[in-house]
């Protein structure tokens, strides 16, 4: 009943289901059906009718060509996935050709829902409104219960300082989303691998009292030398614990199927990219809350910053909502994002140029900027410049002394290496951590880090962390001392929210230090005279970040 635009465009959907689209169209199907011999042309009319016959009330009537369009979309993912599960062997085994297609089809439709279950695709139920954590919820955790949400598709974006608890904040109002119907899942977009591992093992521990028995993935290139997610495949399903079922590892394109993922961002944006299979990523997509962590690193320059903006109006035009979490993230930025989302979610909503910090705001619904700007816990962080990286030096070796957990971020890796073999030189128990190892020692570091300096970290006290970029964003840890090599504000502000972190855990009598400072490794700025200017005193580090006037 529909017409041919419609159908031309759902064909096309379901034809596509190997990944791209199909290079044929209906313009070659008498050709097509011709060459298949005479057999074919008397029997294609004949199926055709059977098949509509054990649907008699589908029809197509009143579907426009633009709502075809965006359907395809989503039918081109749903289709890829069926035909997956639907040619498991040992799911849907061969059957005699003499079986009735009505009795076939009552037949498959049983082998269906075990075949669902087996795949890890059948929805896990919402444990209720219980709290998700028990402790004393802090000022924008509050404001995620209790900030108002609209009907429809909906973009949360959460600004506060580092360590400020912004990752429970959006799990709280993520699970207020799904209780909405907003979603039935939830996919956790982080910038790197090591932040997606670090926040996998947190997810681990609070989706299952999120969820009745959730399916969850880890979602990025290097997911199988993971070992929590190796222990996690293949966890009996009839358990009410977080599991993942040996079908949905066994190919990383079925990740985001899962009830809930985390994962880097770029398997998020596959889903808006010329790539194979990505009306499958937007499929498992369109049923998530996204939440995308980190928001300012992800949309760190232009180009990533259209990705992002791409990738939340394919989501917002399927119905999907989202979460955005930020320290830092521009104005200018926010707002393209902002409007991509309204683009795609069919709204004009008004600009917001609002520059209150912290805040969390409902894209064109309610706001709540209105948090108290006392210092927490810790006070207020000074900043003092070091000119010297011998300076650097002599503070990290005499806090160390003291018994303070310490860390200098670098810009290079040259440079983290030099300054983790001068400190070893004085005596000083050093690790180090850099993207330059290979990812099997790099993870074993990583965990060893964690478990140093972590919130619940052992074994701190006079150690010296010596790390780059990698320890910016995501990975909880809690340091006494910081030196950071001079480097752009926001990841200044990034490194500095590794300072002091968990103060109910080390309050400030407990500290080895009276007070949080960070220490900038820096020349002094009054007297640049060139573009060499940094390289005194930050060697090859000068050159990681782009120099202005």
């Amino acid at each position: 009943g529909a017409n041919p635009h419609v159908w031309r465009t759902l064909i096309a959907a379901v034809a596509g289901h190997h990944g791209r689209p199909s290079t044929r169209d209906e313009r070659y199907f008498p050709n097509d059906r011709g060459a298949a011999g005479v057999d074919a042309v008397r029997d294609i009319p004949l199926i055709l009718d059977d098949i509509l016959a054990l649907w008699p009330e589908a029809s197509l009537v009143g579907l426009s060509r633009s709502e075809a369009r965006q359907l395809s979309w989503w039918l081109s993912g749903l289709t890829v996935a069926s035909d997956w599960v639907g040619s498991h062997p040992e799911w849907f085994p061969s059957v005699t050709r003499s079986m009735d297609l009505r009795r076939y089809l009552e037949q498959a439709r049983g082998r269906a829902a075990t075949a669902v279950a087996a795949a890890g695709l059948q929805v896990a139920g919402l444990k209720g409104d219980a709290p998700l954590f028990d402790f004393v919820l802090r000022p924008m955790q509050i404001a995620a219960r209790d900030i108002p949400l609209p009907e429809g598709p909906t973009l949360a974006v959460i600004e506060d300082e580092t360590g400020s608890g912004k990752t429970e904040a959006a799990l709280i109002l993520a699970q207020r989303m799904l209780a909405a119907g907003k979603g039935r899942g939830l996919y956790v977009a982080l910038p790197t691998m090591a932040t997606a591992d670090a926040m996998f093992e947190r997810a681990e521990e609070v989706m299952g009292r999120l969820f009745a028995g959730p399916s969850l993935t880890l979602a990025h290139g290097r997911a199988h030398l993971s070992g929590r997610f190796r222990d996690l495949v293949g966890r009996p399903t009839l358990s009410d614990d977080v599991t993942c079922s040996s079908w949905l590892a066994d190919n990383r394109h079925r990740a985001l199927l899962a009830d809930v993922g985390v994962g880097t961002v770029d398997q998020a944006l596959f889903s808006i990219l010329p790539v194979r299979f990505s009306t499958l990523y937007l499929w498992g997509l369109s049923s998530k809350i996204l939440i995308v962590d980190e928001a300012h690193e992800v949309a760190g320059d232009a180009y990533m910053v259209e990705l992002l903006a791409a990738l939340l109006r394919a989501h917002a035009a399927q119905g999907g909502s989202a979460i955005l979490l930020t320290a830092t993230l521009p104005l200018a930025q926010r707002t393209t994002l902002i409007r991509a989302f309204a683009e795609g979610a069919g709204e004009d909503w008004p600009e917001d140029d609002d520059r209150s910090y912290p805040s969390l705001s409902i894209a064109g619904g309610a706001t709540c900027r209105d948090f108290d700007r006392k210092p927490g816990p810790k006070g207020v962080v000074r900043v003092r410049r070091l000119s010297a990286a011998s300076d650097a030096i002599d503070l990290l070796v005499a806090s160390a002394a003291r018994g303070a957990a310490c860390v200098w971020i670098r810009n290079s890796v040259d440079e983290a290496i030099a300054a983790a073999e001068a400190l070893r030189a004085r005596g000083i128990p050093v690790s180090l951590l850099h993207a330059r190892f290979v990812l099997s020692d790099r993870q074993r570091i990583e965990a060893q880090t964690l478990a140093r300096f972590g919130k619940h970290g052992e074994g701190r006290a006079g150690h010296v962390l010596v790390a780059t970029q990698v320890v910016e964003s995501s990975l909880n840890l809690d340091f006494d001392v910081m030196v950071s090599d001079l480097a752009p504000m926001a990841a200044l502000i990034q490194r500095a929210g590794r300072l002091w972190r968990y103060m109910t855990e080390r309050p400030r009598e407990h500290r080895a230090v009276p007070d949080p400072v960070l220490y900038v490794l820096s020349p002094a700025p009054d007297t640049v005279t060139d573009q060499r200017w940094l390289v005194p005193v930050l060697g090859r580090g000068a050159w990681v970040y782009p120099i202005t006037d």
